[in-house]
């Protein structure tokens, strides 16, 4: 590795920098967040102290996770975390990184779930790290959420987020298809499925390293969400609220598909802080 056995904060921040400038559109601000995370501190000590002296083991691990950066790894997925709502999720390349347009769905779902004190019933479907169900159940104390995922490795991840942020007993972890095997219903629907059409993928960045499964929505980007709403009308309890993620270019036909399968329910489309299309709600 390029860095000196006498190396300060200031000067592997210049160094990581610069090796970073070819894959990241952040490279300073990803340098500061590994190095801040390597030495268990804040990136404001990073500024305040340029001229802390950095260990040799220090700089062993951190030149083996700068590398994995360099080669266009994502940043969380080498820090093994990700803030998602205020809270800190573990993310392994096992589970979709959580983005901030999905923190809409989040808000719309708390923000519902107050507005009905006793609807206290909810899924979350695609759950992947469990950002949603753990948000949903650390802002709403006495909501119990069923979380499904197909994928039994994302599941482990999401039992440990669940565990360290002691909400378990409320949050309670399902390997399903979507809700085929569920015989219950729920006040609140939340979903954030795979919505990115199949040909898309090849020219995605994110698709070389995050799941594939976590991202792929089939042909036109409809699949699981088509079956999706085809059962939720005998899981969705009267009255209740299904909230689920979209690919903008899919907000029309969706409206209009869960028109069908709930003609006499409220159907929005919510845009998210860039004014995109993000959010499909359906109140029943």
């Amino acid at each position: 590795m390029w860095m000196k056995k006498t190396t300060t904060i200031a000067e592997w921040l210049t160094k990581a920098t610069e090796a970073l400038r070819p894959t990241s559109e952040t490279p300073s601000l990803e340098a500061q967040a590994l190095l801040a995370k390597f030495l268990g501190t804040s990136r404001a000590y990073l500024l305040a102290h340029p001229e802390h002296l950095l260990d040799e083991t220090s700089l062993e691990q951190l030149g083996q996770a700068l590398k994995r950066l360099c080669q266009g790894e994502p940043l969380p997925y080498v820090l093994g975390e990700q803030e998602f709502y205020g809270l800190p999720i573990k993310v392994t390349p096992a589970v979709l990184i959580p983005r901030p347009e999905t923190e809409l769905l989040v808000e719309q779902a708390i923000t519902w779930l107050r507005q009905h004190p006793t609807r206290r019933h909810a899924a979350d479907v695609g759950t992947g790290s469990g950002c949603i169900a753990a948000s949903l159940a650390h802002h709403i104390p006495d909501l119990m959420v069923l979380a499904v995922d197909r994928s039994r490795l994302a599941l482990q991840v999401a039992r440990e987020n669940l565990q360290r942020l002691r909400l378990s007993q409320r949050v309670h972890l399902l390997q399903a298809d979507l809700l085929s095997p569920v015989h219950a219903s729920f006040d609140l629907i939340c979903a954030n499925l795979p919505y990115i059409p199949t040909p898309r993928l090849a020219e995605l960045r994110v698709a070389q390293f995050e799941p594939r499964d976590a991202l792929d929505g089939g042909p036109e980007g409809l699949d699981l969400i088509l079956r999706l709403l085809q059962q939720a009308p005998y899981r969705l309890a009267p009255g209740g609220l299904l909230l689920a993620e979209i690919d903008a270019s899919q907000a029309l036909i969706l409206r209009e598909l869960a028109h069908s399968y709930f003609p006499r329910a409220e159907i929005t489309i919510h845009p998210d802080l860039a004014g995109i299309s993000r959010l499909l709600a359906v109140q029943a």
